[in-house]
């Protein structure tokens, strides 16, 4: 989330609820956004859509204590005015808070709304790096390490149910020698005496005191005198993990799971990035999903679908009969209840079962005779009004082709 966003959003207006509103008012009011508006329960409707990623955005903000306190921050000093007043220069150029953002996207991609490589920090990282704020800026850890991607292929029933797997990655991880400092063994990064450990170098300018990261120490605040000689100072290494990653009930095709630190290390001790797993699900032979509902085609014979019958469906987990009442047309649609896709969140979708008229391609004598009686003695089907129309479209159609005719023969 960009820091534009951050200024320009009243997350407490999208959730509902007031600005001293406690952790659990927030929670309970997000969830009820959500089932609300959950894509799953409004299907093609994308005004809901996006009301749910607005509740989902003001939730992962307000309910982060420390995100929480660094949004209310800025929601204040732009409420106060902070940053309203002219800054002058040599030139007299007033200063707008909004090329503060704009400069900032252009000088450092990856970061208030840049290109990717690293989720953005928000207001800290708008402070950090461009302002010491009331004149000390705080010294940095390190550098968050970057988000990773893969993709796993689930079968139908696994997406459903949910299921734990292994997952191998073969990425950049901490440097089991160096512990991720970077440093050799027996020693330890020292404070950079550019920035005197702030990681920032601070200029006046006008009313404000601008910062930028230290170019000696690359915005860390330490500086590596003798390399790791396995990770040469970067504090990781290239190796094969193992995850066992549990996928929750209900996934669909093509979401994603971000797992929270789980991407590559930070840069000499900085935060993990994340691990954002795509998920395939491949097709059921028997099986489809509609939402929350499943969906399966139940082949009848013709008596079945006249005089009516008990037949037993599959369904994940076993098996349910299905009453077909008489006289069943083709296409039909039954609803077992409670028999679909279960969430997490103890939602539940239903069995729908379609009704399909088995035709044979094949008779033998003796059913062939008996087909022939029934059609001799029972009634017609219920076309009379279809009928009607085709004798109608047949007239006028007879009508205009005697009409042209004689047209024909009068030209002649």
């Amino acid at each position: 989330m960009s820091s534009r966003d951050w200024a320009e959003k009243d997350f407490y207006a999208v959730l509902g609820v007031a600005k001293n509103a406690s952790t659990d008012e927030i929670k309970k009011a997000y969830r009820k956004l959500a089932r609300e508006s959950h894509p799953d329960r409004n299907p093609g409707d994308a005004q809901a859509e996006e009301r749910f990623k607005a509740a989902s955005e003001a939730y992962g903000v307000l309910s982060d204590e420390r995100q929480r306190e660094e949004y209310d921050e800025m929601r204040s000093l732009l409420g106060s005015g902070a940053f309203r007043r002219t800054a002058r220069t040599g030139g007299g150029v007033p200063f707008d808070f909004s090329d503060l953002f704009s400069g900032a996207s252009a000088a450092t991609p990856g970061r208030f709304g840049g290109a990717a490589g690293g989720s953005s920090g928000g207001f800290s990282d708008l402070f950090s790096s461009l302002f010491t704020g009331t004149g000390g800026a705080s010294r940095r850890t390190g550098v968050r390490g970057r988000d990773v991607e893969t993709e796993v292929v689930l079968g139908f029933v696994e997406a459903v149910q949910g299921v734990t797997l292994p997952l191998t990655l073969r990425a950049p991880g901490a440097c089991e020698t160096c512990k991720g400092t970077g440093a050799k063994a027996g020693t330890q990064p020292s404070t950079c005496p550019a920035c005197r450990g702030q990681g920032l170098v601070t200029s006046n300018q006008g009313a404000f005191s601008f910062s930028e990261p230290c170019v000696d120490c690359r915005g860390v605040g330490t500086i590596i005198e003798e390399k790791c000689l396995d990770c040469h100072g970067t504090g990781t290494v290239t190796k094969t993990r193992t995850l066992n990653v549990r996928i929750p009930p209900g996934v669909n095709d093509g979401q994603r799971i971000r797992l929270a630190g789980r991407g590559e290390p930070g840069d000499r001790g900085g935060p993990s990035g994340d691990l954002n797993v795509l998920i395939k699900v491949r097709k059921d032979e028997l099986f489809g999903r509609e939402g929350l509902d499943l969906t399966i085609t139940l082949p009848v014979t013709y008596p079945e679908a006249v005089f009516g019958a008990d037949l037993r469906v599959p369904t994940l987990d076993s098996a349910v009969t299905v009453r077909v009442p008489p006289g069943t047309p083709s296409g039909r649609t039954l609803r077992v209840r409670g028999r679909g896709v279960r969430r997490v969140d103890g939602r539940t979708g239903d069995l729908l079962v379609t009704i399909e008229l088995h035709v044979p391609a094949k008779l033998s004598s003796a059913a062939r005779r008996t087909l022939e009686e029934h059609a001799a003695a029972g009634p017609p089907a219920p076309r009379t009004r279809l009928d009607a129309v085709a004798g109608e479209r047949d007239g006028s159609a007879a009508a205009a082709s005697t009409a042209k005719g004689r047209r024909d023969r009068d030209d002649r």
